[in-house]
C-alpha cells in the first residue's frame, strides 16, 4: 500500500479541477496546470478532493499510484502558492544579474554566461550573489535551478560555486606539507 497515494488531495478555495480521460487540469489564482496520468491509476474528483487509486496490484500500478498523487498535489500547490528556488553564489568575483528573460552569470570563466530563462519562470537577483527563481511548475523551476547550478557546481575544497540556499557542502581537507 502506498502511504502517499492513500491520502486525498484537498482543493483549497478558489481552485477548481476538471478531469478528461486521464488528464487532470487544475485552475487557480496563479494559473492553470495539467497532468496526464498513466492507465495504471484511476483519478476521481469528489467535491473539493481528488483521489487516486491503482487499477491493479502490479508493481507499476503501485509506483504510479503514489507518483500521480504527488504530481496532482504539486499542481494544486503551484496554482495557489507557487514554487521558489533560491541559489547562492560563493566565490571572489562571482556574480549574477537578471536582464529581462535571461541571467548574466560572471563565474570566473573566460566569458560571461548568458543563461536564457524559460517561459513560466521569473528570475530576480536581489544581491549580486543571490538568484531567486519562482514559478507555478515545480519541475520547470527545479530544472532551471539545476541547469544554472551546473555552470559552476560547488567544489569540495574551498566551497566556491553556485549552491542551493541551505545546502551543505562537505569540505575536504587539502594537502599537508
Amino acid at each position: 500500500m502506498s502511504r502517499i497515494g492513500k491520502k486525498p488531495v484537498e482543493l483549497p478555495a478558489g481552485v477548481t479541477a476538471s478531469l478528461s480521460g486521464q488528464t487532470i487540469e487544475v485552475k487557480g489564482p496563479k494559473g492553470t496546470l495539467s497532468f496526464s496520468a498513466t492507465d495504471d491509476v484511476t483519478i476521481t474528483i469528489d467535491g473539493n478532493t481528488v483521489t487516486v487509486d491503482p487499477r491493479g496490484s502490479s508493481k507499476r500500478a503501485r509506483q504510479q499510484w503514489g507518483m500521480s498523487r504527488s504530481m496532482i498535489a504539486n499542481l494544486v500547490t503551484g496554482v495557489t502558492e507557487g514554487f521558489k528556488k533560491e541559489l547562492d553564489i560563493v566565490g571572489v568575483g562571482y556574480r549574477a544579474s537578471a536582464q529581462g528573460n535571461s541571467i548574466k552569470l560572471n563565474l570566473g570563466l573566460s566569458h560571461d554566461v548568458d543563461f536564457p530563462v524559460p517561459a513560466g519562470v521569473t528570475v530576480t537577483t536581489p544581491k549580486p550573489t543571490e538568484i531567486i527563481l519562482e514559478g507555478i511548475d515545480a519541475q520547470l523551476v527545479g530544472e532551471t535551478a539545476a541547469k544554472i547550478r551546473e555552470w559552476r557546481r560547488p567544489e569540495p575544497y574551498k566551497g566556491k560555486g553556485i549552491r542551493y540556499r541551505g545546502e551543505y557542502i562537505f569540505q575536504k581537507e587539502g594537502k599537508k606539507k
